[in-house]
């Protein structure tokens, strides 16, 4: 089971992003001005929204696999982070079971964790 922190600013979409991360037997992880990017293995984050930018940028610096879920299309600030996956909402929630799959099944950090 992995750690999967959400940065989504609309609680309606985090709930059901939650409720997709709990589906596939992880641990949604609600973000927090004091979490601990060591605590995570994966996040899906809005990039649209300026805090959860900032937030995609230091995690993507902590090696923390991203995966974005966006009205926007990507753009330049967003692929120079190299992002697990980039989701243009709307889209079909199995897009995101894949992703999260993929992204967590080929980690480093959650391959030591799950073992």
């Amino acid at each position: 089971m992995a750690a999967v922190l959400i940065c989504e600013p609309h609680d309606d979409i985090s709930s059901l992003l939650e409720l997709v991360v709990t589906r596939l037997g992880h641990t949604p992880v609600a973000w927090s001005p004091d979490f601990d990017a060591s605590q995570v293995d994966a996040a899906i984050v809005e990039p649209g929204d300026p805090g959860c930018m900032r937030l995609a940028i230091r995690l993507a610096a902590a090696g923390v696999p991203v995966l974005f879920t966006s009205i926007f299309p990507p753009d330049d600030s967003t692929t120079s982070l190299h992002p697990a996956a980039y989701l243009v909402k709307p889209f079909p929630l199995y897009r995101l079971s894949e992703a999260l799959t993929d992204v967590l099944g080929s980690s480093p950090r959650t391959a030591a964790a799950l073992s």
